[in-house]
């Protein structure tokens, strides 16, 4: 666990953008915390990456723009998801997700 721990905790490089602290890692198990949907993570923006118009119209909670923002396999569902970090927290299930893309996405 201390190494899932270590590795959640690595840098996020971003080129031009700079390099963000993530408490998170690509491939990690999570949990929503405000809709309780499980998901594994497949990629990291060190800060919010997508339109104002989207931020205005989804993100109601108003996270930070500052801070990593996931891209997230949600479990048993057939969509994605741009969650921040703020409303993430590892998996307690810890069990296997379910999602037609995580072969194709975490494939070496």
């Amino acid at each position: 666990m201390n190494d899932e721990r270590a590795s959640a905790e690595r840098a996020v490089s971003s080129g031009e953008s700079g390099v963000t602290h993530a408490r998170f890692a690509t491939g990690q198990l999570i949990r929503h915390r405000l809709f309780g949907y499980r998901g594994v993570i497949f990629d990291i923006d060190p800060v919010f990456s997508l339109t104002d118009e989207w931020y205005e119209s989804v993100a109601r909670s108003r996270p930070p723009k500052d801070e990593p923002w996931y891209h997230v396999l949600v479990h048993e569902a057939n969509h994605t998801t741009y969650v921040a970090e703020r409303n993430l927290e590892a998996d307690p299930v810890a069990e296997p997700i379910f999602h037609p893309l995580v072969d194709e996405v975490f494939s070496a």
